[in-house]
């Protein structure tokens, strides 16, 4: 069974191929600047090398276009026809409270995810461009939805409610959601998976940190807390969103700059965070050229990424009454060893004692991080969103 995966952006397209009769990476790559001048399709060839196609691309459809074309090109591509794919698999932000797991697209389903918009208005939309976009195309090829909300849906009322008028809720639906879902699911299944430990009996804190970032507190396989909320500003500082603030905070600045809505949006996703508190970069690698060079907001800056991760950690081992298993992922999770260490410094108390050494050589693969006698699991797993999107489509057309 060959499945596509598409993660659509605003201006990007996101796509793997999978054989998922032998879990291969058919082909992989993403076009980028959708709708800009410049726009370009960068893939990785069957050599493993690295080649970038430049094409004028005004909308998602002539993207998927240029995907497929692609797929089936002589020199790039690994399939003779669009007839060899036999499902795609869509990232889609938002499903709100109407979808609590990954479902088969239909007329319905699409309606509710537009209804979910509102929630998501830099997302859903665009992902709904391309579930348009491969109905036009291959118009009999079955398509799933897989949403990075529906594994957070099995959170308790008083961890999800925010403390505003109830009606409020029932009106608009403004609660916590958490996001990155698809990611927490797969991380923590793969952890119990390498450990051969039972899922739906484990305490496990899974933490997603990279440019954007969330932590997550899973009981015996279920989400029961996690850090992002309405929106993904919420809980972490992460590379240019605030993460948690004062809401009393917003309404001072609202005041004293004389801000509308979308100018405050605009300064707590995309002009704060790393890049807002060290004025160098929303990088990692780039704050940590700017210590080593001696720049003190870029140090503060750090400092107060890796707190607010420990915070939740120590927060979410006390929600979930002890701790078996801490997870790394992410861009940072998996490669910033650094980072790691930091997390768990100080937290012998609660059983994390990291295996410094080995932590310091582990980057980008799976590993046990934790020293021999920590009674907490630490593991670095690499997240891998699109083949759980393609697992669930596989699993949803079995049935």
């Amino acid at each position: 069974m060959k499945t596509l995966v598409l993660n659509c952006g605003s201006s990007s397209i996101k796509y793997k191929l999978f054989d998922m009769t032998s879990g291969e990476v058919m082909a992989q790559g993403g076009i980028e600047r959708i709708g800009l001048d410049g726009a370009f399709l960068k893939l990785t060839d069957k050599n493993g090398e690295k080649v970038v196609l430049e094409r004028d691309i005004r909308g998602h459809e002539q993207g998927i276009s240029f995907v497929l074309e692609t797929l089936t090109d002589a020199r790039y591509g690994c399939i003779k026809s669009f007839g060899e794919i036999d499902a795609v698999g869509h990232r889609v932000v938002h499903g709100g409270e109407k979808f609590a797991s990954s479902v088969l697209i239909t007329d319905e389903v699409i309606a509710k995810v537009q209804e979910c918009s509102d929630l998501a208005p830099l997302h859903n939309p665009a992902n709904l461009e391309g579930i348009f976009a491969i109905s036009k195309i291959m118009p009999t090829t079955p398509q799933v939805a897989v949403f990075d909300t529906a594994f957070h849906q099995t959170m308790p009322d008083y961890a999800y409610i925010y403390g505003i008028p109830y009606e409020l809720y029932k009106k608009y639906g403004v609660r916590r959601y958490g996001f990155h879902g698809t990611s927490h699911r797969y991380v923590s299944r793969r952890a119990c998976d390498i450990l051969g430990v039972p899922y739906d009996k484990q305490r496990i804190i899974t933490a997603h940190i990279g440019n954007g970032g969330s932590v997550t507190a899973i009981k015996n396989g279920q989400s029961i807390d996690t850090s992002m909320g309405l929106t993904p500003v919420e809980g972490l500082l992460m590379g240019t969103r605030c993460g948690d603030i004062d809401a009393g905070a917003l309404a001072y600045l609202i005041d004293k700059e004389g801000l509308n809505a979308k100018e405050l949006s605009n300064l707590i996703n995309k002009q704060s965070g790393v890049l807002g508190i060290s004025g160098v970069s929303s990088d990692m690698r780039e704050i940590d050229a700017a210590i080593e060079a001696g720049n003190p907001l870029a140090k503060l800056a750090l400092a107060v990424y890796v707190y607010r991760i420990k915070k939740y950690v120590g927060a979410y081992a006390a929600a979930l009454g002890g701790l078996d298993i801490l997870v790394f992922t992410g861009g940072v999770g998996e490669n910033q060893a650094s980072t790691r260490e930091y997390v768990c410094t100080f937290l012998e108390f609660m059983g994390i004692k990291l295996d410094v050494a080995k932590n310091s050589s582990i980057r980008g693969k799976e590993a046990v991080i934790s020293a021999p006698d920590s009674r907490v699991t630490v593991m670095v797993v690499p997240t891998d969103e699109e083949f759980m999107i393609a697992s669930d489509t596989k699993a949803i057309l079995e049935k």
